[in-house]
Order: structure tokens, then sequence, then C-alpha cells
């Protein structure tokens, strides 16, 4: 009983220390987020400070928040997974062809979806846990394996005509009282698409997983330290297994999500999506080191990469390689706030 004590009280001092370095970092993002969006409101015209242009990044990037998400989870106990991109390739080529070739339907092309993530997170997972392969190695395996099934399913692009398909990628749910009025003076509803509620409720799932779950609190003592997680009683493979797993069927998710976006059936969809995931997560205030992030933060991540490329382009500058100067500007400089939070955590516990 004293040692289960004991225990239980190292495991919740060792959650308090993860969950302040995580506030820290995920205040410092969400302050950049405002001071950026609000440079953009009033340096670049009120364009920005159109309801429907913030729902237009919420839009455009629902299905990569949700892979930004698993991304984090992963991260969070020290490990990474670069498939997540070309999973959600491989996620849109099967829908597409099993909706248009095969006379399937939106349920079992879901079906589908999910049962592709889940499949790779299951073999990357055990892979990484059980078999202590570096995740990394794993993950690229995996990537290179999502690439070339894509491929053999269906080399071309092709859009979907699906019916019951098109009508569930045309739904728009309306926000009242959001609205503005166009030039015609004509006044447009603001809007948001069905993935974007899904990423949202992914969003406040993990959250809380990570938060108040037990599982969750096992993802920070094992990115932290696995040695000190073991002794706290945290089934340090489980749990490994377990955050690849999530990823995998999060990537599932998050490709049925860019599929009802885009429409679509290509080879090349989502491509570098597991670089953005991996920016967004650090600029989220996750630590590539493990045991420090918060979902909140990369959520926030996600919008500010996407608030730089939008700025960059309403600046004139369309060349891609401003995008990408901004982008690693960006992760510099929260690689750098990173470390200056690190540098604290160990003169304190010295």
């Amino acid at each position: 009983m004293l040692q289960r004590k004991q225990t239980s009280e190292l495991e919740r001092r060792s959650g308090r220390t993860a969950m302040t370095d995580t506030n820290l970092l995920l205040i410092i993002t969400i302050a950049v987020f405002v001071v950026m969006y609000a440079g953009a409101v009033i340096f670049l015209g009120a364009g920005f400070l159109k309801p429907q242009t913030f729902f237009n990044i919420l839009n455009e990037n629902a299905a990569l928040i949700i892979l930004f998400c698993g991304m984090s989870l992963v991260m969070i106990t020290g490990g990474i997974d670069i498939s997540v991109g070309t999973v959600t390739a491989l996620v849109c080529m099967v829908c597409a062809v099993h909706l248009d070739y095969q006379g399937g339907n939106v349920f079992t092309a879901l079906l589908l979806a999910l049962g592709i993530g889940l499949a790779f997170g299951l073999v990357q997972g055990f892979l990484v846990a059980y078999l202590d392969i570096q995740p990394f190695i794993v993950t690229l395996g995996g990537m290179f394996f999502a690439k070339g099934m894509t491929t053999i399913v269906n080399a071309t692009q092709f859009n979907v005509q699906n019916e019951s398909f098109q009508a569930l990628k045309e739904t728009r749910l309306y926000v009242p009282g959001m609205g503005s009025v166009n030039k015609l003076g004509v006044y447009v509803p603001a809007y948001v698409e069905i993935g974007v509620v899904v990423a949202l409720a992914v969003v406040v799932v993990l959250f809380c997983l990570l938060r108040w779950i037990r599982l969750g609190r096992g993802f920070y003592a094992v990115g932290g330290s696995r040695q000190s997680a073991n002794m706290l009683g945290v089934n340090v493979r489980r749990t490994r297994f377990l955050a690849h797993l999530l990823c995998g069927l999060l990537a599932g998710t998050g490709g049925f999500v860019y599929f009802m976006h885009v429409g679509s059936g290509s080879p090349s969809h989502a491509s570098g999506a597991e670089m953005n995931a991996i920016a967004s997560s650090i600029i989220g205030g996750t630590m590539l080191s493990g045991g420090v992030g918060n979902i909140a933060g990369t959520f926030f991540g996600v919008l500010s990469l996407s608030t730089i490329k939008n700025i960059v382009s309403s600046l004139g500058l369309d060349e891609a390689w401003w995008t990408n100067i901004t982008v690693a500007a960006m992760i510099c400089l929260f690689l750098l706030i990173q470390s200056i939070v690190l540098s604290r955590k160990n003169k304190s516990k010295a």
C-alpha cells in the first residue's frame, strides 16, 4: 500500500512538471498567433478581419489538424511518424477507386479509411514498441510502402463522381451572425465544412485524454524518461504502441477528411504533410525530445503556420522559397524558445 502511494505521488509530481512546461509553451504559441493575426489585420487590410477568412484557414487545414494531432501524440512519447502524409494519399486513392469504380458508398469508404490507418498504426506500433526498432526507420518504411501502394491502386489523378459523396463534400455548416457583405452589397453567410467539426472534436478529445486520462499522463512519462516511467508503473511498450496506434487511426481519419475536402484521388495528395506536421508540432510547443507538448498548442501551431503562409502570399511573395524561408525562421524561433525552457528546467533541477 505504501509503495502504491509513493508511485502515485511520483506520477502526480512528474505530470505537474510536464504540464507546467507544456502550459508555458502553449501560452507562447497562442500569443505569437494572436500577434501575427492582429498584425495581418492592421497592415494587410480588413480582409483578415472577416470571419470567413479565419474559417477558410480551418476549412483548408481541418484534415491536417487531425494528422498533426496524431503526430504530436507520438512526439510526446519521444518518437516520430513520417508516414502520415503518404497514408493520407493512400486513403484518398483507395476511397476514390472504391466509390467510382467498385460501386461503394460513403460509409464503406469511411471504414476503408479507418482500416488503412489502423493497419499502419498496428504494424508500425508493434515494430517500434515491441521490437524496439527506431521510429524514424519504421515510419520511413511505412512512408515508402504507402506511396508505392497508392500508385498500384491507381497511378493517375481523377475527381470522384459519386453523387452521395459529392453531396457530403458540398455540405456546409453556416455560422449565424458571422457573415459579411461583399463588394456587391450582398450578405454572404460564413460557413465551415464538416471536416472542421471533426477536427475540433478530435482536438477536444485528445486534449482531455492528455490532461485527465491515465494513458495521456503515461505518454508524458514515457517521453520524459522511459526508465522513470517504468519505475512509476507505466507499461512503456504498451504506451508507445498505443501512441502509434492512435496516430495511425488519426491518419486514416484525417485522410478521409482530406478526401472530403479535395474530392479526388491522386498519388501527390498531402505531399510534404509529414514535414508540416513536425513543424506545426514544434511551433505548438511539442519538444522533439519528448515529454512536453499540448494538443491545443498543435492546433494553434497549424493556425500559425497557415497564417504566415497567407501573410507571405498577401505580400505578393508567391514564390515557394519565401514561404519555406519564413516557416524555417518560425521553426528556429520556437526551437530557441524550447531550448530556453529546457535550460530553465535543468537549472531548477540543479
